[in-house]
């Protein structure tokens, strides 16, 4: 059986576009992707409840409930909103629109014997320093799991743009007593779109926003090609707060994985990565394992089908390289 995450993925964000579309066109009052809820009860964006305080400058009930659950269900679920929820790639899917796609060389699957897009070079055999790499990286700890823990260290150390632009969303919330930057967040943006539609056609409201509004969204999605990994507050403030979690981690059987099992190069897993997660290596990837938006593109790349994403990986059970990271 063929996996598609990726198709999986876009359809449930389209499904929730669609809902609150549905939402908005028959007024249910089910809210928008940064409240939902059912009339009066709503559930807010963690960064919104998080700034309606910081305008306000006092503790507002309402948002701290919602900023405590938001917190409790990242823990759970880490980034899992960008990569299911979120309808920000799915307006980035216009830049198609305006380049035309890279052409991959095709070669066959030292598994399978099946097509598969990768280079000739991944299926050559590991030199002595891969090998030296891998046979350390695969050790396992007093504890029993594996992985890196300087690397992983190291990793978590790192400090990117969304830091600076999460601090200067917050101070600036602060400072002026009203949340600055939901004017220009790209989903707010696309719901905002999305309500004017509703309104343009259902009631004949035609204002200036319905120029202007979109047009900041396309500008965003345009000119910052890379706005979810660089730039976003919100994907800053979920890696933060998913340092503790534990659950859907992507586990590897070295049983089956090319690297360990038949001493062959692959690295389709850490290339599916938009994040710049290595599963394999971890002294190779780019980002902390509190980037991992859960979307599956490891498991789906690994010709071998030697990775899985268990709820929680049970004692015994062949991990990954990251479950050392604590």
């Amino acid at each position: 059986m063929k996996r598609d995450s990726k198709k999986l993925r876009t359809i449930t964000a389209l499904a929730i576009v669609a809902i609150v579309f549905v939402g908005f066109l028959t007024n249910l009052g089910i809210g928008t992707i940064s409240a939902p809820g059912i009339w009066d009860i709503s559930i807010l964006c963690p960064l919104g409840a998080l700034g309606t305080m910081l305008a306000s400058k006092m503790m507002v009930p309402r948002a701290m409930v919602s900023l405590v659950i938001m917190m409790v269900l990242i823990i759970v679920f880490a980034r899992a909103f960008c990569g299911w929820m979120c309808p920000v790639p799915l307006v980035q899917k216009l830049r198609g629109i305006f380049t035309k796609p890279e052409k991959q060389a095709k070669t066959k699957s030292p598994v399978d014997g099946k097509p598969v897009k990768t280079a000739a070079a991944d299926i050559a055999p590991l030199t002595e320093d891969e090998k030296a790499a891998l046979a350390s990286g695969c050790e396992k700890d007093s504890k029993g799991l594996a992985g890196c823990a300087s690397c992983a260290k190291k990793r978590g150390e790192t400090v990117d743009a969304r830091h600076f632009v999460l601090g200067g969303a917050l101070l600036s919330t602060f400072i002026f007593g009203f949340p600055v930057f939901c004017l220009i967040c790209p989903i707010g943006l696309t719901f905002a779109t999305i309500l004017l539609l509703v309104n343009l056609f259902a009631q004949g409201d035609v204002t200036w926003s319905l120029i202007v509004v979109p047009a900041i969204l396309i500008a965003e999605v345009l000119l910052f090609k890379r706005w979810c990994h660089e730039l976003c507050p919100l994907s800053a403030f979920m890696s933060l707060i998913a340092k503790p979690n534990r659950t859907f981690k992507p586990t590897i059987d070295n049983a089956k994985c090319l690297e360990t099992a038949q001493g062959k190069k692959c690295g389709a897993c850490g290339r599916a990565c938009e994040e710049g997660i290595d599963p394999r290596h971890p002294e190779l990837s780019e980002a902390a394992w509190s980037e991992c938006t859960k979307c599956r593109s490891c498991v789906d790349a690994c010709p071998a089908h030697a990775i899985s994403m268990p709820l929680i990986a049970k004692k015994g059970e062949p991990v990954s390289l990251v479950e050392n990271e604590k």
